[in-house]
């Protein structure tokens, strides 16, 4: 059997715990994604409802159109918005154990015929060139390694036409010097490996989200260590809390953006 990297046996080991974490799931949806966001559709990234109608809108999805969320974790948002839109989805996850769950939400809401998860990376996804009419991201381009190599394979992946619609964090190279990757490939400013890429930016704002209600959240799940740990069990919990951490004392995130391109060609 090959040994998992350290990075995706953390995330393997939290996305097999959270089912039965009741309190980690509380707490995120009380401070992080809010408490009207639709609970089958739950997710751990920061994008609220409002945010993910506007993330759904600037997508311009239609019935029958391909979509690609890439990190999709368990696949929530993703699978709202093509719920919404009547759009095919693709989910791409480092995490087999994400990629299980994922596909069996989508069979649970009855939507397997038209929405299937597999295990892939940001530069490596597996999927076609022009395959896909949009793609979406949520609050996890910043951990990608090799930024640019994930760009790229984004502009390979759409359609002359298609859209990127993401929203990430920028990083302060500053206070990622020394961290495992992100000391190597930190990015303040997405726009010029966007451009770089081949994508041209059609926006890019500023969204609320750093540094509240990040640092009050991971600070929260620290707190709740204990009752988390017996939760979730000391593996996935010291995965979780060994990142909570880092963040919190590095600061390295600086704005958290909304981005949206598109390949003219």
């Amino acid at each position: 059997m090959v040994q998992k990297a350290p990075i995706e046996a953390g995330y393997d080991a939290v996305y097999e715990a959270m089912p039965g974490s009741p309190t980690l799931r509380r707490m995120w949806r009380e401070l992080a994604s809010g408490t009207d966001f639709p609970e089958e559709f739950y997710h751990i990234s920061f994008v609220t409802l409002d945010q993910h109608r506007r993330m759904q809108a600037e997508l311009r999805l239609s019935p029958g159109d391909t979509l690609v969320d890439l990190a999709c974790g368990m696949g929530g948002p993703a699978l709202l918005a093509a719920k919404n839109t009547g759009a095919r989805l693709v989910g791409v996850d480092i995490s087999s154990v994400a990629v299980r769950l994922a596909n069996e939400r989508a069979r649970d809401l009855g939507m397997s015929d038209t929405a299937r998860f597999v295990v892939g990376r940001f530069d490596e996804t597996g999927l076609e060139s022009g395959s896909a009419d949009a793609v979406m991201s949520e609050d996890a381009l910043q951990y990608v390694p090799n930024k640019a190599a994930a760009l790229r394979e984004v502009a390979r992946i759409l359609r002359p036409g298609g859209r990127l619609v993401f929203m990430a964090f920028e990083l302060d190279p500053s206070a990622c010097i020394g961290l495992q990757s992100l000391g190597d490939d930190p990015v303040e400013d997405y726009r010029p490996a966007l451009e770089a890429a081949g994508l041209r930016v059609v926006s890019y704002e500023e969204v609320p989200g750093c540094p509240e209600p990040v640092r009050g959240t991971y600070q929260a799940l620290l707190d709740a260590g204990e009752t988390l740990t017996a939760e979730m069990g000391p593996i996935a919990a010291v995965a979780l809390f060994s990142e909570l951490t880092l963040l919190i004392q590095t600061g390295m995130y600086k704005r958290r953006v909304l981005m949206v391109a598109t390949k003219d060609s």
